[in-house]
């Protein structure tokens, strides 16, 4: 264990600038506080917000950017305080690296809603130095945002989990929709689509994928377990299954009518927002009145959910769809999230790639 006033250097694959294209970048940790923890990077999942991060879509990117947060590594330093965890554990880093600790959110342990809260890059942290994400060898994280990876579960199947298991696991758990027997439809079949069927059918429920093709039919039914397959535009079977669903996990990022959802809603039904759209949503009042039906949203998780979620998913045997790359295959793989051409979700082998010279 090296000494905790040490300065530890670490690489990373970073974007420069708006093109979003990532090569190696070399910069120095934070120093391991007492109650930090110091993670050799094994994994991490690529994500679609990584995407909109590096090519500054959200016109607030800044650079160098190392992206990254779906992080799977080994504890090799903690500091004096840390209780949580101990060197040589298997552990998981999301979103997120910090919080105020004072608000009403953050008392709740609901932190993902702390207006405070500290991305886990492209971000500044508590020290005023930027936080880099885990396209990288190491990271320096306080035992908050980390969490145990239940023994047995494979570092590249858990990455995925880390931002897109969670992002549908809070939701059903929040809203008390997690017993057996539901029916839930799941519309938009991409990576955090593909978890909520994988999550829902794992809680007993009678799942529905919802798409406006058939293109992903087989894959829905075949490999992912669907019970269903509804598209939108087939009149007939949307009057047949009009007020019949519990709930309806939206993950289309586009802008898109609501009306054909709601309708598909029983009495007392939610459709929960999970696709990040910057354009206003637009829906007809009576379709939402006349059956007391709720319209919703929820962000990622909070660190109790990812833990919960993470046994969850061990008991249940979910596992997710992955291409695993490795870091000089990064910038293809960004091309072909943004063409929507992987099922379901790339993982880059961290650990396995020379960083510094690919």
């Amino acid at each position: 264990m090296g000494s905790l006033k040490e300065e530890t250097k670490t690489t990373g694959w970073a974007a420069r600038d708006p093109s979003g294209v990532l090569s190696p970048y070399t910069y120095t940790l934070r120093n391991t506080g007492a109650e930090d923890v110091l993670i050799k990077v094994v994994c991490c999942g690529v994500c679609h917000t990584d995407l909109h991060q590096i090519k500054n879509d959200l016109g607030m990117s800044n650079y160098p950017m190392v992206p990254g947060h779906e992080v799977v590594g080994e504890v090799v330093e903690v500091g004096p305080e840390v209780t949580n965890f101990k060197v040589g554990d298997c552990v998981g880093v999301g979103c997120l690296v910090g919080c105020c600790n004072n608000c009403r959110p953050c008392n709740a342990e609901v932190e993902q809603y702390c207006n405070k809260k500290i991305w886990s890059y492209n971000d500044v942290y508590t020290d005023g130095k930027p936080t880099q994400g885990g396209f990288a060898g190491s990271m320096v994280v306080h035992q908050k945002f980390v969490v145990k990876i239940p023994e047995g579960m494979s570092p590249e199947q858990v990455a995925p989990l880390l931002c897109a298991g969670v992002t549908v696991y809070s939701p059903l758990n929040h809203f008390g929709l997690k017993g057996s027997g539901l029916k839930g439809g799941i519309l938009g079949l991409g990576g955090v689509g593909h978890m909520g069927v994988l999550i829902a059918k794992a809680m007993g429920h009678h799942v529905t994928v919802i798409s406006s093709s058939d293109k992903k039919k087989e894959e829905a039914l075949d490999v992912l377990g669907a019970d269903d397959y509804l598209i939108s535009s087939d009149v007939a079977r949307m009057q047949e299954l009009a007020d019949s669903f519990d709930y309806i996990i939206d993950t289309v990022p586009v802008h898109h009518p609501l009306e054909p959802s709601l309708s598909l809603l029983k009495l007392d039904g939610k459709l929960i927002i999970m696709g990040v759209i910057n354009v206003p949503l637009q829906f007809v009042s009576p379709l939402l009145m006349l059956g007391r039906k709720t319209i919703t949203g929820t962000f990622i998780g909070s660190m109790k959910e990812t833990q919960e979620m993470l046994e969850f998913c061990k008991e249940k045997g979910v596992r997710s769809t992955i291409e695993v790359v490795k870091m000089d295959y990064v910038n293809t793989a960004m091309e072909r999230l943004a063409k929507n051409d992987v099922r379901y979700r790339f993982v880059v082998d961290v650990a396995g790639s020379n960083l510094e010279n690919e």
